[in-house]
């Protein structure tokens, strides 16, 4: 078994508690999870890192937490506490960052978890270890990091303009983009010797951003229930599934309301923690 590295150690630790005692108590998840309005227009910036160390269950917070020991091996070896340190804030300031961009006018939108700041330790250590694989947990198969990346790369992008699933497509792309960047600045040879992977993550993350930035018109999603219509923006598709889960909540109320929340069945129960966290990164 690979040595845990301090700077790994102290992650695993803080993440744990964090999650431990967010689970537990709903006001703590509230206050520290990554909540658009709060950021936006009242300035609660503690949570563009707070959300990071918080997770929606337990199965959300082993998958985080296995990525980030299976990484940190050879990277924080490589860098250091300190800098491994730094490469995991970056990707997951960046991370959250990117996805307040995609989702600005999205006051309602919250978030939590690490996989913003673990998809930046696979994409650096994907561009400093050019022959590094990448494994599946339960599956005995490996594939090359680069492919891996591209795959990455491009579902996130598939995710983020879909938005049919509850995962934080955005904060995962931001993140390993900004991992990938930290490796490049921190060792800017990696463009010569590992120029073939990194350009098959950084040319189709560029043309991404470049058309979300000057084209907003560019993240429209198909409507499988309107396709009469065309086609919805993003915000149309976001504010929809705002008022179906609106709609699905205030049921489950007006059980709770007349029979008591003994009455919900263990799906209702299920679907009512789903509703009360939104979405997850």
């Amino acid at each position: 078994m690979e040595k845990v590295g301090i700077a790994t150690l102290t992650l695993i630790i803080t993440n744990t508690i964090f999650t431990y005692k967010g689970l537990k108590e709903r006001n703590f998840l509230n206050t520290f999870s990554f909540r658009v309005n709060e950021i936006l227009n009242k300035k609660d910036y503690k949570r563009l890192i707070t959300s990071g160390f918080l997770h929606i269950n337990w199965i959300h917070f082993s998958f985080n937490i296995v990525t980030l020991y299976l990484f940190s091996y050879n990277l924080e070896n490589y860098l250091g506490p300190v800098l491994f340190s730094l490469l995991y804030f970056t990707s997951l300031i960046g991370g959250n960052i990117f996805a307040l961009f995609i989702h600005k006018n999205h006051p309602d939108y919250s978030a939590v978890g690490a996989s913003g700041a673990v998809s930046g330790l696979v994409f650096a250590a994907i561009g400093l270890f050019p022959k590094i694989e990448v494994g599946f947990i339960f599956l005995p198969i490996q594939i090359p990091g680069w492919l891996y990346g591209i795959i990455f790369v491009l579902y996130s992008i598939y995710g983020i303009k879909n938005q049919k699933d509850n995962i934080g497509h955005e904060a995962h792309l931001g993140g390993g983009i900004f991992g990938l960047l930290f490796a490049i600045l921190l060792q800017p040879s990696i463009l010569v010797t590992n120029y073939f992977p990194i350009a098959l993550i950084v040319i189709p993350s560029s043309i991404f951003l470049y058309l979300i930035i000057t084209k907003p018109s560019f993240l429209i999603v198909s409507n499988l229930f309107t396709k009469s219509k065309g086609y919805v923006t993003i915000d149309d598709k976001y504010n929809e599934d705002k008022v179906n889960k609106e709609n699905e909540l205030n049921k489950i109320l007006d059980k709770i309301n007349k029979k008591g929340y003994d009455s919900l069945s263990k799906k209702d129960k299920r679907k009512l923690d789903e509703l009360s966290n939104k979405s997850n990164s």
